[in-house]
C-alpha cells in the first residue's frame, strides 16, 4: 500500500536521478582516465564488493540464485554488462546532458518493446504521450536543427544511448513479467546482488574484449579514485536503495515522474564541473519529453 508523498520520500526520490545524473558527469570527466568497458566494470566490481556483506545468503550453494540463473544471467547482461557500459561509451563523444535527455525516452522504447515482443496493447493516449517524447529526443540528436536529421549527423554517444535505452526497456519488462523467490525479490541488496554476480562475468568479458581489440592504458591518480568511489557507492548502491524505498512508499506512478529530473540536475551539473551551458533546445526537448510521459500516464 502506498502512503502519502512525505518529505522524506520526495528526498529520497529526488536523490536517486541526482547520484544517476552524477554518474553520467563524472562518466565524462573520466572519459580520457579509463576505457568505458574497463570503468564500467570496475563500478561493479566495487559494488559488489560493498554488497556482498549484506546478501551474501543469496549465493551459498543451496541458495535461491541458482534455480533461476537464466533469468538472473539475462538481467545481469541487460541491466548492468549492456546500459551501463553503452552509456559510458556514449560519454565518450557526448555530453551528459544529451545522454541523459535521450535517455529519458526510455517509455517510448518500453511502448514498442511491450507491445512488440511482450503482445501488451498500445493505448491512444500513450501512442500520443510516445510521439511527444520522440520529438523531444529527435529534438537533441538534431542539436536543435531539424534540417540535421536529414543529414544524419549523430555522434556515436547519441546512438550508444538510444541502443542502451532499449536495452533497459527489455530489462525493465523482464523484472515485472516473471517473479522471482520472496527471499529474493523482498531483499534489495539480494535481488541486486544476484543480477550483479552475472553481470560482473559480462562486463568483464566485454572489458577483456575492449583491452583485446586496441592498446588501452588506465590513468591511475586521486581524480579516478575519487570517481570510482562515488559511481560504486552513489549510483550503483544508494540509488537503487532509495529508489526502492521511494516506490514502494509513493508508488511507481507517483515516482516515475521523479526520473525526469536527472536531465535538470546533469544540466546544472554539467554548467557546473564540465562548463557545459545547457541550450534553449535542451529546455524544449525536456518539455517535451516530460509532456509525453504525462499524457500517456493520465488515466
Amino acid at each position: 500500500m502506498t502512503q502519502r508523498l512525505s518529505p522524506g520520500t520526495a528526498a529520497m526520490l529526488a536523490a536517486a536521478p541526482l547520484m544517476w545524473a552524477g554518474n553520467a558527469v563524472v562518466g565524462r570527466l573520466v572519459h580520457t582516465l579509463v576505457p568505458p568497458l574497463t570503468l564500467n566494470f570496475i563500478r561493479w566490481t566495487l559494488a559488489f564488493a560493498i554488497l556482498l556483506p549484506l546478501a551474501r545468503h543469496v549465493l551459498r550453494a543451496d541458495g535461491p540464485v541458482w534455480p533461476h540463473w537464466r533469468r538472473f544471467a539475462l538481467l545481469g547482461l541487460l541491466g548492468i554488462g549492456c546500459y551501463n557500459a553503452l552509456q559510458y561509451m556514449a560519454l565518450q563523444t557526448s555530453t551528459p546532458l544529451n545522454v541523459t535527455l535521450v535517455g529519458s525516452g526510455v517509455p517510448v522504447w518500453m511502448l514498442l518493446v511491450g507491445r512488440l515482443f511482450f503482445g501488451v496493447a498500445v493505448q491512444r493516449r500513450q501512442m500520443g504521450g510516445a510521439l511527444l517524447s520522440i520529438a523531444g529526443v529527435l529534438l537533441v540528436l538534431s542539436r536543435g536543427e531539424w534540417s540535421q536529421l536529414l543529414a544524419l549527423r549523430l555522434v556515436p554517444g547519441d546512438l550508444y544511448m538510444v541502443l542502451a535505452t532499449i536495452a533497459w526497456s527489455f530489462y525493465s519488462w523482464l523484472l515485472v513479467r516473471t517473479r522471482e523467490p520472496a527471499s529474493i525479490r523482498g531483499d534489495w541488496s539480494a535481488f541486486l546482488l544476484a543480477q550483479m554476480v552475472f553481470g560482473l562475468a559480462w562486463s568483464g568479458v566485454f572489458a577483456a574484449g575492449e583491452w583485446a581489440w586496441a592498446p588501452r592504458h588506465i590513468e591511475w591518480g586521486w581524480p579516478l579514485a575519487a570517481a570510482l568511489a562515488f559511481i560504486a557507492i552513489g549510483p550503483a548502491v544508494l540509488a537503487y536503495r532509495w529508489w526502492g524505498v521511494g516506490v514502494q512508499r509513493a508508488g511507481p506512478a507517483v515516482a516515475g515522474f521523479f526520473i525526469n529530473l536527472t536531465p535538470l540536475f546533469a544540466a546544472v551539473l554539467s554548467a557546473a564541473f564540465l562548463g557545459e551551458v545547457p541550450h534553449g533546445y535542451h529546455a524544449a526537448a525536456f518539455l517535451l519529453i516530460v509532456g509525453g510521459i504525462v499524457v500517456s500516464s493520465r488515466r
